[in-house]
C-alpha cells in the first residue's frame, strides 16, 4: 500500500506492517516479514551499503548495540535497507552485521523507504512505528551512547511508542 493508506494500520502491530512481504536473513533465505518481526517492540530501518565507508564504520557500532539489547532480552529488530549495487554485496554485507534481516535486493520498498523516510545520505538508522511512520532518527543515539547505555537508549525509544 502507498503511504497514504498507512492511516488504516494504527491498530496493527509491526509484524502486520511487513506481513506477506519478503525479508531475507543472513543466509539469504526468504522469510515472511510478518513472521520475522512478530513480537518486536521496536523496528529500526538501517539504510546502508558495503561500498559506503561511513557505513562500514557505523555498522560494528550498531551490531554491538543490537547484541547488547538482545542479550538484555529487549524486543528490537533491525531491517537492513541496502543501497548495495549487487545482490551478492547485500548478502556479504548482511553477514557482517548483527543477526538482523534485510529487504531483498531490488525490492521496490527500498526506493519507497528512501523517499518516505527522507534518506539523502547513508548510513541512516530510523525507528518506525506500526503505522509505518517515522518516530525517531536514531543514528546519533547509537553512535554517542550505544556502547555504554544501550538499554537506557532502548528504554527512551520505547517511551516514543504509543502503548498498544
Amino acid at each position: 500500500p502507498s503511504f497514504f493508506h498507512f492511516h488504516r494500520f494504527f491498530q496493527l502491530t509491526m509484524a502486520d506492517l511487513f506481513a506477506g512481504k519478503p525479508l531475507i536473513n543472513q543466509k539469504g533465505e526468504e522469510l515472511d516479514g510478518g513472521d520475522a518481526l512478530r513480537g518486536k517492540k521496536i523496528i529500526g530501518l538501517y539504510f546502508s551499503a558495503m561500498w559506503c565507508g561511513s557505513c562500514r564504520q557505523f555498522t560494528p557500532k550498531l551490531k554491538r548495540f543490537y547484541e547488547q539489547l538482545k542479550a538484555a532480552g529487549k524486543d528490537i529488530e533491525i531491517v537492513l535497507v541496502s543501497r548495495d549495487r549487487e545482490a551478492e554485496d547485500l548478502l556479504e554485507y548482511l553477514e557482517h552485521g548483527g543477526n538482523w534481516v534485510a529487504i531483498p535486493f531490488g525490492d521496490d520498498r527500498i526506493q519507497e523507504y528512501l523517499k518516505k523516510y527522507e534518506v539523502p545520505t547513508i548510513p541512516a538508522f530510523k525507528l518506525i512505528n506500526s503505522a509505518g511512520e517515522l518516530l525517531h532518527d536514531a543514528r546519533a543515539d547509537v553512535t554517542e551512547r550505544g556502547k555504554d547505555d544501550a538499554v537506557a537508549v532502548y528504554d527512551e525509544w520505547v517511551e516514543k511508542y504509543p502503548a498498544n
